[in-house]
């Protein structure tokens, strides 16, 4: 019993060193190569310790956090990454994650198949102040790699400041000093034309 439980468990480790392949529109700083899923989650983590001091709800349960922006990308291993200004690759994004949830979780054991499934909901749904102070570093991050990558991926066709702004707006609500933050990077990024008004 015990032994099949390490099959399982080995088996979805294997499985989720493929999130190293999904590559993101982001590029990572200092080069031109776009950042993978596995290293965006990575950087959540490490922002999730650095940042939860920001966060307004009290008592965040960091390793909640840490967990949930670790397993949030997984989907992409079998659905792809989702632009998040692509409107039309976005209508059929929660049927394309959830079957591919359904195919990865389930290679788990049934009890941390569950805590898995528990926490992408959670996470997907904003469901605690777990899952939306992870929301916030993932609309974060990538605000981040774009001021600092002279507004890579924010010059693809559709995406302006608005969009940009509404994106990021959940920070306004449970990480009001990072949302002050990150409204003066995006209006300094307007007025050096690294984005669309």
């Amino acid at each position: 019993m015990k032994l099949e439980r390490l099959h399982k468990q080995i088996a979805f480790i294997v499985q989720i060193d493929r999130l190293k392949q999904i590559f993101r529109q982001n590029i990572i700083t200092g080069s031109s190569r776009n950042e993978n899923d596995a290293e965006h989650s990575w950087h959540l983590a490490v922002m999730a310790v650095m940042l939860v001091e920001y966060v307004e709800e009290p008592e965040i349960d960091v390793l909640k956090v840490i967990k949930m922006v670790l397993i949030h990308d997984l989907v992409e291993i079998e659905a792809g990454d989702t632009f998040c200004y692509d409107e039309e690759a976005n209508r059929d994004k929660d049927m394309r994650e959830k079957r591919a949830a359904e195919k990865l979780f389930g290679l788990l054991p049934a009890d941390q198949s569950c805590e898995i499934w528990q926490l992408w909901r959670e996470f997907e749904e904003m469901a605690s102040p777990e899952a939306c102070f992870a929301a916030c570093l993932d609309r974060l991050q990538p605000l981040l790699l774009n001021i600092n990558t002279n507004g890579h991926t924010w010059k693809k066709p559709g995406v302006t400041s608005e969009k940009v702004l509404n994106r990021n707006k959940i920070l306004e609500k449970h990480a009001p000093m990072l949302w002050e933050y990150a409204k003066k990077v995006i209006a300094e990024s307007i007025e050096k034309g690294l984005l669309q008004p």
